[in-house]
């Protein structure tokens, strides 16, 4: 397929559809090497004389590297998943316009618009977030087959699952704001904190989770799609599933303000939305959903395709202007209630596990309350969702590299907060499993 979609490419260049003017095109990236090689190296054959240099970075770390650099701009391109990440640099007045000119291209993906309605980013493939599990491991360990996030939830999952951080994933915010807005803030929190206390690890970067599942090192995956598809591509014993609320949204590419190489930029923007453009999706290393539906036409047999599948139409709306106003602050959440405090949340989930299991087989009414405060007391938020998209919260956590003393002073009550009621929650729990014991 590479070798068709480099002389596909050259006559899409040599055609005038889009002019690459040599010299390199700066690109910084949340995409893993497996994502961003192949594409690369088929750009820079269709576009003789030009060089694509590629800089990883998650994609909170880049949006900080565009603002904290934008007086000597290097960069031409931002590309990552994040539909809120752009609009942060959109906010800023950091992102300049451009309108693609490669046709056929999907207005929406399921309810959500491709394209910025202002034109500063453009989506080149569509994303969706669920779950991932190595069949050999599941099947070994007689664990089930989950199809909700709430299933991650339950006792047989215990200390089986993976998500990385969504402080330095992009992706796994996206996730956890989907079933914030899909659950509501206090529930949201719920099944988040309820999750979490299943969790084997937190990781540093979304492509720690994947590689754990392929390696068997954890059997199931808190993940953005494409993880999973380029996995099962590549010969990996995976399979995935959307929960009944998840969403898809575009992944996207923008050019950065005073771009180095503006006409080299718009150039691989024009790559990236041209038929041969999209058909690279579909490499087994890469497999993401194209925003052309006739791209589809060439897909693998069983490949998902949001453009017909029923399942993939009645999803989520994402609404990317409250994700943007709250970014910061759920991440923080997150980290001060979830991974710095993992061991004590995970201390208490497995004696209410243990308790539940007591239950079955003797029930008790005063254990079942003892276990239900428990549980309430996990899933206390030391704030409302109002207080979280408050314009003074978000102030709280624009320190850049240094914190302001405000943010280091909510990060202490919040993680103060988690200990208080994971030991309390802990202590109940513990009452109920000797009366049931």
């Amino acid at each position: 397929m590479f070798r068709a979609l480099v002389v596909a490419l050259v006559l899409v260049f040599a055609s005038g559809a889009a002019w690459a003017q040599g010299g390199k095109v700066t690109v910084v990236t949340s995409f893993s090497k497996d994502v961003t090689d192949p594409l690369k190296k088929a750009f820079e054959k269709a576009a003789p004389g030009t060089t694509l240099e590629v800089q990883n970075r998650n994609t909170n770390a880049a949006v900080k590297f565009i603002e904290e650099t934008k007086a000597n701009n290097q960069v031409d391109l931002l590309w990552a998943s994040a539909p809120d990440a752009f609009e942060v640099l959109k906010g800023k007045k950091l992102l300049d316009a451009y309108k693609p000119k490669a046709t056929g291209i999907a207005e929406k993906v399921g309810s959500y618009p491709v394209n910025d309605k202002d034109g500063f980013y453009s989506g080149f493939a569509a994303s969706g977030y669920g779950i991932m599990w190595n069949e050999r491991y599941v099947k070994a360990k007689k664990l089930p087959t989950p199809k909700e996030w709430q299933d991650l939830a339950q006792a047989p999952y215990y200390d089986h699952v993976s998500i990385s951080a969504p402080s330095r994933s992009g992706t796994t915010h996206l996730t956890i704001e989907t079933i914030l807005q899909g659950g509501g803030w206090d529930q949201g929190w719920r099944t988040i904190k309820e999750i979490a206390g299943n969790l084997h690890q937190v990781t540093d970067r979304s492509f720690g989770v994947p590689e754990a599942v392929n390696s068997g090192q954890v059997g199931y995956g808190i993940v953005i799609d494409f993880f999973a598809f380029s996995s099962q591509g590549s010969g990996f014993p995976v399979k995935f599933v959307y929960p009944s609320v998840t969403t898809l949204v575009p992944a996207n590419i923008g050019i950065v303000v005073n771009a180095p190489n503006r006409a080299g930029a718009e150039a691989f923007i024009e790559f990236l939305l041209s038929p041969a453009g999209q058909e690279a999706l579909l490499e087994p290393t890469i497999r993401r959903l194209p925003v052309r539906p006739a791209t589809y036409e060439k897909a693998p047999p069983d490949y998902p395709n949001p453009f017909k599948d029923k399942n993939l139409q009645g999803l989520l709306t994402f609404n990317a202007e409250l994700s943007e106003k709250r970014n910061e602050t759920v991440d923080v959440l997150f980290d001060q209630l979830i991974t710095f405090q993992l061991e004590a949340l995970k201390a208490a989930t497995k004696t209410l596990h243990e308790v539940d299991a007591a239950l079955a087989k003797n029930d008790n009414a005063q254990a079942r309350a003892l276990a239900k405060e428990a549980r309430d007391l996990v899933a206390a938020m030391p704030i409302s969702d109002t207080q979280a998209a408050a314009p003074e919260m978000r102030a709280a956590f624009t320190g850049g590299k240094e914190k302001t003393a405000r943010q280091a002073e909510l990060e202490q009550q919040w993680a103060a907060f988690a200990k208080q009621k994971y030991t309390a929650a802990k202590a109940k729990a513990d009452e109920a499993l000797k009366l049931v014991r």
